[in-house]
């Protein structure tokens, strides 16, 4: 069992000395940050250091450049994926986002008075929607459903309610700045 170990240790350490660089220098062409590069890349030799017979890999390079593709791919997904707290804007007195207008507790009649017409404004967005990007966008940010969840439901593949809840996300973003804009000067 130890010399498995040992051949298997030897193994991946080679794999890192012939094509680290090279694959380092791939996924820096594909993420934004030399960090998102760093944690794609150790994710990729966690996922080598895992696999139990790596004789049954062909080609090492081939797997390696694949399992980056994925991870990056993963990546992607988590950060294209928006949920209502993305909607921020920046004020004097710090950052407020959907979730405060929505879900705050109104102390003054002007605060009652704002949520309330947030709201009615939110609303009437939601109804412009294609029926789908509603219904995707209420179920995840309104009833807190994962999009893994709703598109298990649907019978969808993940990408497109992913999709689906981006093009709300983006609708209602154009359609409520004003709103915002009012709401950070009152």
């Amino acid at each position: 069992m130890d010399l498995v170990m040992a051949n298997k240790k030897k193994d991946i350490i080679q794999a890192i000395n012939q094509y680290g660089g090279q694959l380092l220098g791939f996924i820096r062409s594909k993420v934004p940050t030399n960090e998102d590069a760093e944690d794609v890349i150790q994710d990729v030799w966690f996922q080598l250091s895992n696999i139990v017979e790596l004789d049954a890999i062909e080609s090492i390079g081939g797997w390696l450049y694949k399992v980056a593709r994925n991870k990056i791919t993963d990546r992607f997904r988590k950060k294209t994926t928006e949920r209502i707290e993305d909607f921020s804007f920046e004020s004097e007195d710090g950052e407020i986002n959907f979730r405060d207008i929505l879900l705050a507790n109104t102390i003054t009649p002007e605060d009652e008075y704002f949520k309330k017409i947030f709201w009615k404004e939110l609303l009437l967005a939601l109804d412009e929607l294609p029926e789908k990007q509603k219904i995707v966008f209420v179920q995840n940010e309104l009833e807190d459903i994962s999009l893994q969840e709703i598109a298990d439901q649907t019978g969808e593949n993940i990408k497109t309610i992913i999709s689906r809840k981006g093009y709300a996300v983006k609708h209602l973003r154009e359609r409520l700045n004003q709103l915002y804009i009012d709401f950070l000067n009152f």
